[in-house]
């Protein structure tokens, strides 16, 4: 087998339909590169906690076919689980157990050599950032040190592929940044394939290399983020004179440049038809007006804008608590 189908997924017309309820997931296709940190953005009730589960082999698929780590999820699930890590939204922690005594555990299922296990779970929780609290009862743990324990405990065996399931939901931004830093690292310096969902569409920026967004169980968009953002439309140019009377003067300069677009009371502002490139042509054709400026912003698209015009909405990543899709407790 080579190392494409080892460390890559592969998904064609993936279905997941529940009883006396939605479509959850429809014929969806996924292509993941080895190595890939890829982004999976949607709504609550969009399909990808669904995708996640029926990917980690947790549940069937109504219909369709997908490899993950070259095998397929139907037919051959216990090799699929021996490849892949899995820190989905509901961890299934002991209370009553420690971090440390979690680690133990998992290694030994996990088939670690006896001889390993005390110095890999260790080193793992010295990675996210338990070292302190390992020997404390998870049942007191804050949401966010679980949240980091089951990525620690994702990790023992060393997979080929990770899935995330939004997994800095919780955290406070400083824990949010190690996460990320450590995500980066799995992927760039050991060759971890990892699909990522995530209600963070910074998160999905900052680390995605590819991003799929799903609506209603469809995919509707997929690219880099620079490619998604680009095709969204054209940065937005956001001018505010030194003299207040000098907005209407500024806004016939920029119109020159791009299409009008809203702006703070005070300041003009467009959509520039030639893109960042219009800012010198900009400057100077302010300059022979004598229109004196106090500020002066170029603001990209983002994210936001791509997830906005693509499912008609914004992603509200506070909505923390919200459900997702139906669950049914099948294991393939």
């Amino acid at each position: 087998m080579n190392r494409a189908a080892e460390h890559g997924i592969e998904v064609e017309g993936l279905v997941r339909d529940f009883k006396d309820g939605p479509r959850a997931v429809d014929g969806i296709d996924l292509r993941v590169q080895p190595g890939e940190i890829y982004g999976f953005l949607g709504p609550n009730g969009a399909g990808k906690s669904t995708t996640v589960l029926m990917l980690t082999t947790l549940l069937p698929p109504t219909a369709g076919t997908a490899r993950v780590a070259g095998h397929d999820i139907v037919r051959e699930g216990p090799a699929v689980r021996s490849a892949i890590g899995a820190a989905l939204q509901e961890a299934a922690l002991d209370p009553l157990l420690s971090g440390r005594e979690h680690m133990k555990l998992q290694t030994t299922l996990q088939g670690v050599p006896k001889a390993e296990r005390r110095g890999r779970g260790d080193e793992l929780i010295e990675r996210v950032g338990l070292a302190d609290a390992a020997d404390r009862r998870v049942g007191g743990y804050s949401g966010g040190m679980k949240r980091r324990l089951d990525l620690a405990l994702a990790l023992v065996h060393r997979p080929r592929i990770l899935f995330l399931d939004e997994p800095t939901t919780g955290l406070d931004p400083s824990s949010r940044a190690d996460m990320w830093q450590e995500v980066a690292h799995l992927a760039r310096d050991e060759g971890v394939t990892v699909f990522l969902t995530t209600q963070y569409l910074e998160e999905a920026d900052v680390l995605a290399d590819q991003i799929a967004i799903i609506d209603r169980g469809t995919i509707v968009a997929r690219g880099t983020p620079d490619a998604l953002k680009a095709e969204i439309g054209r940065p937005t140019l956001e001018v505010t004179p030194a003299a207040p009377d000098q907005r209407e003067a500024v806004a016939t300069v920029l119109a020159r440049f791009g299409t009008p677009a809203p702006a703070p009371p005070g300041a003009a502002a467009a959509r520039l038809r030639g893109g960042a490139e219009e800012l010198a042509g900009v400057v100077r054709a302010l300059d022979a007006e004598d229109l004196a400026v106090t500020d002066f912003q170029l603001h990209a698209p983002t994210l936001d804008d791509v997830f906005l015009a693509k499912t008609g909405r914004k992603l509200d990543a506070g909505d923390e608590a919200a459900a997702d899709e139906p669950r049914e407790a099948v294991v393939a």
